[in-house]
């Protein structure tokens, strides 16, 4: 836990292992072997825990974000957090928290995006931020597991956190990619209340195509039958999103926006699925207003996620059918 920090519980705890400083700068052109003469930069805090914090406060809840920090960058991190009113606990990480760098070609209008890999963690590190985890975490938290895992943590991580809250009557929710998603299919853990995929992850790991949202949805209840999680989501990008529990499965479809980036769209989503969830809605009410929260999300720059005036406008749009 940092210097001077006091350890709150909270109902909705997101987890971010491989935190990362963005900075985001624009240049007239783009191209090698030359010095890039970039505009001023703009510095937000980054990495999926972090954002879905970030979200919910922006959609009028609460998250407190747990998030692994080391040297100027990760103190930096909590003075960005600080500044935008999300409450934190953290922890020392191994190293120096990494920072990622955006530069947008301000003649062709593309991004280029380089993403750092993070420090190399240890055993000792991982039982560290379990150990944050476990002292921050109190019955009826959801606990929000998002974004990259840095190197050195093991594909099993997202099965090692359910086992630490699994007796304390949280509940847990992954979103997670490559190895860490894979395993959890081969090795299904009952104490993972959601697990959320994309649409290309979800076809991947079913080795088949799913064009239709009946197609999705079966391959979501055959991961809910497996017991791989109570409840599964699968996004279908501009079609919204499907879930899937032992209830049912439904689809909220996604509002028409004009898209101005897609960049932290899942994040707002995760981030209004779970405070719908901590306010006690119905399932398939959370997934329509995160479907409402990744639509918005759209609409603004990536690093200004979901706004609520606009998740509410957009709301209404966002149709709930049962498949």
């Amino acid at each position: 836990m940092a210097k001077g920090e006091t350890l709150m519980r909270t109902d909705i705890l997101t987890i971010t292992l491989n935190p990362t400083v963005d900075i985001a700068a624009t240049a007239p052109r783009v191209y090698p072997e030359h010095k890039l003469r970039c505009s001023d930069p703009h510095f937000d805090p980054g990495g999926g825990g972090i954002n879905v914090a970030r979200a919910v406060r922006q959609l009028g809840g609460q998250a407190t974000a747990l998030i692994a920090i080391g040297g100027g960058a990760g103190a930096q991190l909590l003075q960005l957090l600080a500044l935008e009113g999300v409450p934190t606990v953290a922890f020392q990480g191994p190293g120096e928290s990494r920072m990622s760098f955006s530069v947008t070609d301000q003649q062709s209008n593309e991004q280029y995006r380089f993403v750092m890999p993070g420090p190399i963690w240890t055993e000792a590190d991982v039982e560290r931020g379990l150990n944050s985890i476990d002292q921050a975490t109190g019955d009826g938290t959801l606990v929000v597991l998002s974004g990259s895992q840095p190197p050195g943590v093991a594909k099993e991580f997202p099965s090692i956190l359910a086992d630490h809250i699994s007796g304390r009557g949280a509940r847990l929710i992954v979103d997670t990619s490559g190895p860490a998603l894979a395993n959890l299919l081969r090795q299904p853990h009952e104490a993972i209340h959601v697990l959320r995929m994309d649409g290309a992850e979800a076809e991947d790991l079913a080795g088949r195509p799913l064009p239709e949202r009946a197609d999705t949805a079966a391959f979501a209840k055959e991961l809910v039958d497996r017991g791989v999680a109570a409840n599964v989501i699968v996004a279908r990008g501009a079609d919204g999103s499907v879930l899937s529990s032992n209830e049912g499965s439904w689809h909220s479809v996604g509002a028409k926006v004009e898209v101005v980036s897609k960049v932290g769209a899942g994040d707002s989503f995760v981030g209004g699925f779970t405070l719908a969830l901590a306010r006690g809605e119905p399932l398939q009410d959370c997934l329509r207003f995160g479907v409402a929260a990744a639509s918005a999300a759209c609409t603004t720059e990536g690093t200004r996620l979901c706004e609520l005036k606009t998740v509410e406008r957009l709301l209404p749009e966002c149709l709930l059918e049962r498949i």
